[in-house]
C-alpha cells in the first residue's frame, strides 16, 4: 500500500509538473501576443501621429471618444472626450447642419463636405471626412471624423484664377487699348491744332462782347477736349498694363525717394487736408528695389489717392517703408478711414470694380496696380475691417 501510494504521488507530482509547464507555455504564448499586440498598436499610433490632419473617433450619438495629437495643436480644448463634438469643434448647443457625420450614420457612406470653421480668432476652411467604422454585420458602430485644413490651398487656387483671369483680360484690353489710341490721336492732334489757330482766330473776331463770349467759348471747349484727350490717354496706358510685358530693362527705384516724389505731385490736393494727415515713417537703411520707376510711381499715386479718398478729410495716413525678411522689402499705406467690407474684399483687384459712385471711380486703379506689381516679382496684401481703415502693403523681392 505505501508503494502504491508513493507511485500514486509521484505520478500526481509528474502530472502537476506536466500542467505547470503548459501553463508556463501559455503565459509566455501570451506575453509574446500581448508584445505582438503593442507593437502594433505603437505602429498605428505611429502612422496617425504621422497624420497632420485632425483626426477624431465618434459615436454615432455625436460623443467623441478619441483624437489624434493634432487636434490638441489646432483646438484649445483639454479634454475632448466624452464632449459632443459639435460643442467642441463650432462651439454650438446643438449639431451642425448639414452634418457629414449624420449621412455616414444613416447612409453608411463616406461623406465630405467643406466647411468654414472659427479658430483662433481666423476663419479657416475645412474639408471634412466622415467614415463609419463598421461591425462584422457591416453596420456602422462609431465614426472616423477627419478635418483637413484647407485653408491655404484655397487661397492659391484664388490666386491662380485670378492670375489666369488677369492673363485674359490683358489680351483683351491690349486690343481695345490700341483700337482707341488710333482715334484718340486723332481726336487729340487736331484739337491740339485748333488750340494753335485760336490767337489768329482772335484777331478776326471784333471786340463787342458777344466776339469776345464766342473766343472764350472756343478756347474753353478745345482746352476741355486735350484734357479729357490726355485723360483717355492715362486710362488707355493704364490698360496696356493688363497685356504681356515686352522685355524691360529694370532699374534700381528707391522707395523713399518714389513715396516724396509722389507727395509733391500732390502738393496742391494736399492743401484741402489738415497738415498731419499723412504721417511718414522711412526707412533710411531700405535698399533699392529694381523695377520701372514710371510704373511703380503710379502704384503708390493710386494707392495715397485712394487713402485721401477713403479718410474723407478727417482721418489718418501712414506711408511706411521697412524690411519684412531678408527676402521682402515692403511699402505700406494705411487709413483711418471706412475700411473695406467683406463682400468687396475679394473683388478688390478685379478689373472695372469700384465702390466709388458714378464718375467718381473707373475701377482700374487698383487692378492696374495689381497687374504692375506681379510683373515686377511683386505682390500686394490688403488687410481691412469696415469701420477701422485699411493696410495696403506692397511687397517687392531683394534682388540685390
Amino acid at each position: 500500500m505505501k508503494n502504491t501510494r508513493l507511485e500514486d504521488l509521484i505520478g500526481l507530482e509528474y502530472t502537476k509538473l506536466g500542467f505547470f509547464k503548459e501553463v508556463q507555455i501559455k503565459i509566455s504564448e501570451l506575453r509574446a501576443s500581448n508584445l505582438e499586440v503593442e507593437r502594433k498598436r505603437q505602429e498605428i499610433q505611429a502612422i496617425l501621429d504621422g497624420i497632420t490632419d485632425v483626426m477624431a473617433v465618434v459615436s454615432l450619438d455625436f460623443q467623441i471618444l478619441s483624437v489624434n495629437h493634432v487636434f490638441f495643436e489646432c483646438f484649445e480644448h483639454k479634454n475632448p472626450a466624452g464632449n459632443f463634438c459639435y460643442e467642441v469643434f463650432r462651439k454650438q448647443t446643438q449639431p451642425c447642419s448639414p452634418c457629414p457625420l449624420v449621412t455616414a450614420r444613416e447612409e453608411n457612406r463616406v461623406c465630405r463636405q467643406m466647411s468654414i470653421c472659427p479658430l483662433k480668432g481666423k476663419n479657416r476652411q475645412f474639408e471634412i471626412t466622415a467614415s463609419p467604422l463598421r461591425d462584422f454585420r457591416g453596420k456602422p458602430f462609431s465614426i472616423l471624423l477627419v478635418k483637413r485644413d484647407v485653408t491655404l490651398e484655397k487661397e492659391y487656387q484664388a490666386k491662380y484664377y485670378q492670375a489666369e483671369k488677369m492673363a485674359t483680360i490683358g489680351v483683351l484690353a491690349a486690343g481695345v487699348a490700341h483700337e482707341i489710341n488710333n482715334p484718340l490721336t486723332a481726336v487729340s492732334g487736331f484739337a491740339e491744332g485748333l488750340r494753335r489757330r485760336l490767337p489768329r482766330l482772335k484777331e478776326r473776331l471784333g471786340q463787342t462782347e458777344a466776339d469776345r463770349e464766342l473766343w472764350e467759348d472756343f478756347q474753353e471747349y478745345v482746352e476741355t477736349i486735350l484734357s479729357e484727350c490726355n485723360r483717355c490717354r492715362d486710362i488707355v496706358q493704364s490698360l496696356l498694363t493688363f497685356s504681356p510685358r515686352k522685355n524691360t530693362e529694370f532699374s534700381p527705384v528707391n522707395f523713399n525717394a518714389l513715396v516724396r516724389n509722389v507727395l509733391k505731385l500732390l502738393r496742391y490736393q494736399l492743401k484741402r487736408y489738415p497738415p498731419d494727415s499723412i504721417a511718414l515713417e522711412l526707412d533710411q537703411n531700405i535698399p533699392d528695389v529694381r523695377g520701372i520707376a514710371a510704373e511703380l510711381k503710379q502704384v503708390v499715386l493710386n494707392l495715397v489717392l485712394n487713402a485721401l479718398d477713403a479718410i474723407q478729410q478727417k482721418g489718418k495716413i501712414a506711408i511706411r517703408t521697412y524690411r519684412a525678411d531678408p527676402q521682402w522689402l515692403v511699402l505700406s499705406v494705411s487709413d483711418s478711414g471706412c475700411g473695406i467690407s467683406p463682400e468687396h474684399s475679394d473683388k478688390l483687384f478685379e478689373p472695372f470694380f469700384t465702390t466709388k459712385p458714378v464718375g467718381k471711380g473707373t475701377g482700374i486703379g487698383l487692378s492696374t496696380c495689381y497687374n504692375i506689381i506681379r510683373q515686377h516679382g511683386g505682390e500686394i496684401v490688403v488687410n481691412s475691417e469696415p469701420g477701422k481703415g485699411a493696410v495696403f502693403e506692397v511687397r517687392m523681392p531683394d534682388k540685390r
